[in-house]
């Protein structure tokens, strides 16, 4: 299934079911990009790809991450870096005042290609973002601690912090429960920061699987992908040399 996800076509996005095996997922995947890139984006350059599958789980791609996942590191020419500052600055809007700063348009932008279509933007040796395939762009715990405002939020009850904190996806009951909290903006398909119950600073980068008001509304199911949580393998890689 191809969902156009925003009126200006900024994502297209497929979802594949749980029954489908690793090696038609994959082939599905290299079929649509294909697609994308040879029919979509000539008419729409700044269209991104966001990739849904519920065959993986997207915080098992840090869990032990290290520097072996890295299969190449690419200094992009100018009209790429210049299309991901924008893909940022768009999805990032409160960083727009700091944006030359961690992405200066004179200082080499790294993009490191990992297993599963992972990418890293990298300046100076430091990983700022992730994103997989042409998907949004996520920023690192470590860089959303130093702008702790520029994500949407959802919070987590107490009982759910030691699940994030080992990886599992965010459970809708863990953010409708007395505790959590919700904001009812926030869309499908949407980075956000997971905050917890009693904790000033975010454990989690998450990606919704449904609105903000379906999980309040269903309050049952995976609500949340758990993309990066703190110590995983990304937390732990300060620095990318």
């Amino acid at each position: 299934m191809i969902r156009v996800g925003t009126q200006n076509l900024r994502y297209v996005s497929f979802l594949t079911t749980r029954h489908t095996g690793t090696g038609a997922v994959n082939k599905i995947e290299n079929s649509i990009s294909k697609f994308v890139n040879s029919s979509l984006k000539p008419y729409y350059p700044n269209l991104s790809l966001s990739l849904s599958l519920a065959q993986r789980q997207p915080a098992k791609m840090f869990k032990k991450f290290s520097t072996e996942e890295v299969s190449g590191q690419n200094q992009v020419k100018a009209s790429v870096q210049r299309r991901i500052r924008q893909s940022i600055a768009e999805e990032y809007p409160l960083l727009e005042p700091v944006l030359e700063d961690l992405l200066p348009k004179k200082s080499p932008l790294i993009v490191a290609k990992c297993q599963n279509h992972l990418n890293l933007v990298v300046v100076n040796n430091v990983p700022l973002f992730f994103n997989i395939r042409d998907g949004p762009y996520m920023p690192t715990l470590r860089l959303l601690h130093q702008y702790p405002n520029i994500m949407k939020k959802l919070q987590v009850d107490r009982g759910a912090i030691k699940f994030v904190l080992s990886g599992a996806n965010i459970m809708c009951p863990g953010l409708t429960s007395p505790g959590g909290a919700l904001d009812v903006e926030v869309g499908a398909e949407t980075p956000v920061a997971i905050m917890a119950e009693g904790k000033q600073h975010a454990l989690a980068i998450g990606f919704t699987k449904m609105s903000a008001k379906d999980i309040k509304a269903i309050n049952k199911g995976i609500g949340v992908d758990n993309m990066h949580y703190l110590n995983d393998g990304l937390w732990k890689m300060e620095r990318l040399d």
